[in-house]
């Protein structure tokens, strides 16, 4: 049985994945973290990572904090000794670089998973590989109007793989200068974010080439569809060593 710690349990992330937990029979809520009041049932319920380490000792941890606490709550609980999965987004590649050394120097595992649905995984994987064809490439996501930060992280993921792709293809988008033609990732791929009520989690790559388009398309029509994700990071963190970014290479 592996216990779990949940931080930003009261948000639409943290709240379904404690739900989801609870109900496997190799898993088991050890604590839930969030400054939000709220009612764990059994389960203590604590306003801050410290306190809940102060009295529990969790064997995995889920981080689905505010973008501002992601830094802090992960950094505590690698110092704790806790493997962790952070599915909240937020960090920069410095924090990304510091946490990554926190976890080499403890011996802790950390998973860094901008998205935890297989579909949106098997996309960038794609994309990674169409941009070794085209040199023109953007990126549209579509989330609900609630979501604070933007471009999203898997967007930032995509671009990040696309451009690094070996023997990339991508050259620097036309009209980068122009502040309406959205965010420019690696200097080669512009995102565009939209933000909309009704909406979960949607994303289409657009590749341009002589008189073609190619569009990989991938839509989460629930916050379900992230749940199994969550699930492969939580029983596998605890074998990693050091840190993986990326849900796509925790798959066998």
């Amino acid at each position: 049985m592996i216990d779990v710690l949940v931080t930003g349990a009261a948000g639409k992330m943290g709240s379904l994945s404690a739900a989801t937990i609870a109900a496997q029979d190799d898993l088991c809520l050890a604590a839930l973290v969030d400054p939000r009041p709220g009612d764990g049932g059994e389960v203590p319920w604590f306003t801050d990572v410290g306190a809940a380490l102060s009295l529990v000792s969790p064997a995995a941890a889920l981080e689905f904090s505010v973008p501002g606490a992601v830094y802090g709550n992960t950094a505590a609980l690698l110092d704790a000794g806790v493997p962790t999965v952070v599915g909240a987004t937020g960090l920069t590649d410095d924090q990304v670089a510091d946490l990554s050394a926190k976890a080499a120097t403890t011996g802790v595992g950390l998973v860094i998973a901008p998205n935890f649905a297989l579909g949106a995984v098997l996309l960038m994987k794609f994309a990674a590989d169409a941009a070794r064809h085209y040199r023109h490439a953007e990126i549209i996501e579509t989330h609900d109007k609630g979501k604070v930060d933007a471009p999203s992280g898997t967007s930032l993921r995509t671009a990040r793989l696309m451009a690094e792709a070996p023997g990339s293809a991508l050259a620097a988008p036309p009209g980068a200068d122009q502040s309406a033609r959205g965010f420019v990732a690696q200097d080669r791929v512009t995102i565009h974010s939209l933000r909309l009520p009704g909406a979960v989690a949607h994303q289409e790559v657009v590749f341009g080439g002589e008189d073609e388009l190619l569009t990989l398309r991938h839509d989460s029509l629930s916050r379900r569809s992230f749940m199994s994700g969550v699930l492969l990071a939580l029983r596998r963190v605890s074998g990693v060593r050091g840190t993986v970014v990326g849900l796509e290479n925790l798959l066998e």
